[in-house]
């Protein structure tokens, strides 16, 4: 695999481990909550993102992914981890059509189902059950770990409390995480 498809496969990684970080612990009631008209329900979002992932992987794969929804949203979270495993193997050991680049495959689906694992954290707090902050730098993300069971965080923010609002940026944090 060369450097850009290596990368690729470590944004996967990441879009895996920010998706179970957004839903680690959600109530039951999260994969219905709704914060307004027309806006999708976690079950919907991760339903879209499926679509997303399956649509990058007919690059490799010529054809169409227009999937149903899952009954639960335990399926679809399945499911979503499964394609984002196919589309790793497919990084691994297949070229892409001659007219997509990795960059394109990066501004375009990949970069377009981080945003959404973005909105379900958002989407946690709207629903009163928000996420804990951790260092993103610190997080063990596997590019081999594709799958639902991603670690806990290596260095969640200190002090943090789901009553509190967020802190300010930069504010409260270990000298260790700062390169000085």
């Amino acid at each position: 695999m060369d450097a850009q498809h290596s990368l690729l496969k470590h944004f996967l990684a990441t879009i895996a481990y920010r998706t179970q970080k957004a839903l680690r612990n959600a109530p039951d009631t999260f994969a219905n909550f709704r914060a307004g008209t027309a806006v999708r329900t976690p079950h919907e979002l991760i339903w879209h993102m499926t679509g997303v992932i399956g649509y990058a992987r007919t690059f490799f794969q010529p054809g169409k992914w227009q999937p149903e929804a899952m009954p639960t949203f335990a399926e679809e979270i399945h499911r979503f981890h499964e394609l984002l495993d196919d589309l790793g193997r497919l990084l691994e050991s297949e070229t892409p059509h001659p007219n997509i680049s990795a960059e394109q495959l990066l501004q375009g689906p990949l970069a377009d189902t981080l945003t959404h694992a973005g909105q379900l954290a958002m989407l946690r707090r709207l629903s009163g059950s928000p996420v804990p902050p951790e260092n993103f730098i610190h997080a063990t993300v596997q590019a081999s770990n594709l799958s639902e069971n991603q670690p806990q965080p290596a260095a969640p923010d200190p002090g943090w409390s789901p009553e509190q609002p967020p802190k300010p940026p930069g504010r409260g944090l270990p000298k260790r995480w700062y390169n000085t």
